[in-house]
């Protein structure tokens, strides 16, 4: 991660006057370059600052949010491979609401795309698709920005008091009512009685 991180700063600090379009640009191409939204977010801290690094993260996530939108809605396996995969992390009949996507963006190991696609099936408007991902984006721009700008006063202690608080507010958040259709009901009703 480090060596990737030098590797951004190197060429960002190349740009001059066009750096933060670049950054943008970069944020916006990096789900297809397979680069941790993390790592760019901490970069813009590291090179901007806290406050133009958390606007020109917010416009690359957002950018690459509709460009998810986009895409996908074109794709409709993907959406079955996504859908399947959101059944395995978050389970069948859970939705997720906008605060825990929000909350579950912080947490670096969950893939960024899969909470857009959460967000996507909760709001299939692109208006409130839109502003959903603004919500759930402007915590993690700002979060890592910040994070970035203050990386070396961090002890890893804090760090896991920090995701341990994160892991709480996700479950505190949760949607506390689950919709089960009638027929997947009965249909594991049968199956318990048969076995």
């Amino acid at each position: 991660m480090d060596e990737e991180l030098a590797l951004l700063l190197v060429m960002f600090q190349a740009g001059g006057v066009f750096t933060p379009i670049i950054f943008v640009l970069f944020h916006s191409l990096r789900q297809f370059l397979f680069i941790p939204v993390v790592i760019i977010c901490i970069a813009g801290g590291i090179l901007f600052g806290t406050v133009a690094g958390t606007v020109y993260s917010l416009i690359g996530l957002m950018i690459s949010s509709l460009l998810f939108f986009a895409l996908v809605s074109k794709f409709p396996r993907t959406q079955e491979k996504l859908s399947s995969i959101r059944k395995k992390w978050f389970g069948e009949y859970r939705n997720l609401t906008v605060s825990q996507i929000s909350i579950l963006r912080l947490v670096p190991f969950v893939h960024y795309q899969l909470l857009n696609f959460c967000l996507m099936e909760r709001h299939r408007a692109f208006k409130e698709y839109s502003k959903a991902a603004f919500i759930t984006n402007l915590p993690l721009a700002f979060f890592y920005t910040v994070f970035g700008q203050f990386i070396s006063q961090f002890t890893p202690t804090m760090i896991v008091i920090i995701l341990f608080s994160l892991s709480i507010l996700v479950y505190v958040l949760r949607e506390k009512m689950t919709i089960i259709k009638w027929r997947d009901f009965f249909k594991e009703t049968k199956l318990e009685k048969q076995g």
